[in-house]
């Protein structure tokens, strides 16, 4: 059943094949719109197909801008435009400043900066002609430090600023194009789940017992509850608001 508040629109989702970018997409289609995910996961791009056919799907290296660039055109050569941009695709590595490998530090840039830097690039070429809001997945490590997230805190801020410079360009260009970012805290997905890979059943409890422990609403983050917010941020309902950060993280940060 749908509202109809993405009716007509078409959304583009980068790592929307597992997570927070699924969930979003399968809420846009709720909401109306015509989807396609990008991935890099071949393997989670087939499930997609098998799972939910409704959505449409393409390979998408967000390392690459060569990649997205190509991305972007075959959503326009599919669907004539593009009104919707989430770039949702991230990696998430926890080590503190002494053991960050410069691989480590590398690829988690190359993924959660340069991926959202192409993204808004190429998606802003194609939707300056008729507007539309771009949505960038940042997190609450990009609004306060952790030991142990250098490389992520690093990303996640740089996502941060990168969301209100674009919103800055493109309204004083009047392209009526938006640009907002998300802060999440931990959320139930394959990222999250890496945390407790190769743990026994007894550490992994206790582990996620610790994290839900810092959210003041005593539980972790459910995919949906983001989408829900995003689904927000790219209706008309928000066509006032560019170069905000939402935080959505159960009040871990309002300590």
């Amino acid at each position: 059943m749908s509202d109809g508040r993405l009716a007509g629109k078409i959304a583009l989702i980068s790592g929307g094949a597992s997570g927070i970018g699924l969930a979003t997409a399968l809420r846009f289609i709720m909401h109306g719109a015509t989807v396609v995910v990008g991935d890099i996961d071949a393997a989670a791009l087939a499930r997609v197909a098998a799972e939910h056919p409704e959505i449409g799907r393409l390979e998408l290296d967000v390392t690459s801008d060569v990649s997205w660039e190509a991305a972007v055109d075959e959503v326009i050569a599919r669907h004539g435009r593009l009104d919707i941009l989430l770039n949702s695709a991230g990696v998430a590595r926890s080590h503190d400043i002494e053991h960050t490998t410069n691989e480590e530090w590398h690829r988690t840039m190359a993924i959660n900066v340069d991926g959202v830097f192409f993204g808004c690039r190429a998606g802003i070429r194609v939707m300056k002609a008729n507007g539309g809001s771009i949505v960038n997945i940042s997190s609450v490590s990009g609004l306060v430090g952790g030991h142990n997230m250098t490389a992520y805190n690093a990303s996640k801020g740089a996502v941060r600023l990168l969301t209100k410079s674009v919103a800055l360009h493109c309204a004083k260009q009047r392209y009526g194009i938006r640009c907002n970012s998300v802060h999440p805290t931990f959320v139930e997905t394959p990222m999250l789940d890496k945390l407790f890979a190769g743990r026994d059943a007894e550490d992994a409890a206790r582990v996620r017992k610790a994290l839900q422990a810092q959210v003041p609403l005593g539980r972790l983050a459910k995919p949906e509850e983001i989408a829900d917010l995003i689904v927000y941020l790219s209706s008309d309902e928000s066509s006032f608001v560019t170069g905000a950060e939402y935080v959505i993280d159960g009040g871990l940060t309002a300590r």
